[in-house]
């Protein structure tokens, strides 16, 4: 995992859901948008191995970027799958990891397990 500009703690990115709900759901209107305008030639590309985002991002960039200043991950814009870093006691790199629609972070998992690897934020590692 490439080093983040910051780590987020499990309250910090909570408090920050508000600001993300709405930029992903900005996102979500432009590919739609993008998507009914360009019909079939708009495709989804795997990012990762953890999500779908724009073959074109242009589509999605502003949003992208806009949630990137705050070291924020939109990882499959469909399902509004975002990612937070954020660092173990030991200083190993975690993702907290979120779900338009839930409403708290109530996920995280190891950069290498990906979403399939997430595990509730009870049992964030120390």
């Amino acid at each position: 995992m490439e080093e983040p500009s910051r780590a987020w703690t499990l309250p910090e990115a909570n408090e920050a859901l508000p600001w993300v709900r709405e930029v992903v759901a900005r996102a979500q209107q432009q590919w739609a948008e993008y998507r009914a305008a360009r019909g079939k030639a708009a495709k989804l590309v795997r990012q990762n191995g953890h999500g779908l985002v724009p073959a074109d991002p242009g589509a999605v960039r502003s949003c992208i970027e806009e949630l990137a200043t705050r070291a924020v991950v939109l990882r499959d814009v469909g399902r509004g799958l975002v990612d937070f870093p954020a660092r173990a006691s030991d200083g190993r790199w975690y993702w907290l990891c979120w779900l338009a629609g839930e409403p708290t972070i109530g996920w995280w998992h190891w950069p290498d397990d990906g979403f399939a690897g997430r595990r509730p934020t009870s049992e964030l590692p120390d």
